[in-house]
């Protein structure tokens, strides 16, 4: 068996360095059932949540600014993975519609109740939601 003579410089490491703390995108991102198991339930109201991707056209700022203007706003990703994420509570239900009359018919458009996708939340959810204007 050979001996080793040298030892390579640490720059040659083949892992990359993970910070300890988690970003804001990787918590955004991550399943809900895992984050609860991970830190805990969160205390948050009920919500819906509104990801869509940038797209062309002249509603696109106006999308963005009002999604920015929602209870949470996240960009996550770059490129062709960048997405736009507007949390809304029942209390900002017409903000809610407002966006989603923008973004609605726009390919990639997700609706996630509580950060999941849940089965017709468009169809079934969000005119649920919007009975809270008629108050």
């Amino acid at each position: 068996m050979t001996q080793r003579t040298h030892r390579p410089p640490e720059r040659f490491w083949p892992y990359v360095e993970k910070p300890e703390e988690p970003t804001a995108e990787e918590l955004a991102a991550l399943d809900p059932d895992l984050h609860n198991t991970l830190f805990g339930p969160r205390d948050l109201p009920f919500s819906v949540t509104l990801v869509f991707p940038p797209f062309e056209g002249p509603d696109y700022d106006t999308a963005v600014e009002k999604a920015k203007a929602s209870a949470e706003y996240l960009e996550l990703g770059q490129g062709a993975g960048r997405r736009h994420r507007a949390r809304f509570f029942p209390g900002d239900a017409l903000r809610l519609k407002d966006l989603f009359e923008i973004i609605g018919p726009r390919p990639g458009c997700e609706v996630l109740i509580d950060d999941r996708p849940i089965p017709y939340s468009r169809e079934l959810w969000l005119p649920l939601i919007w009975f809270l204007l008629l108050d």
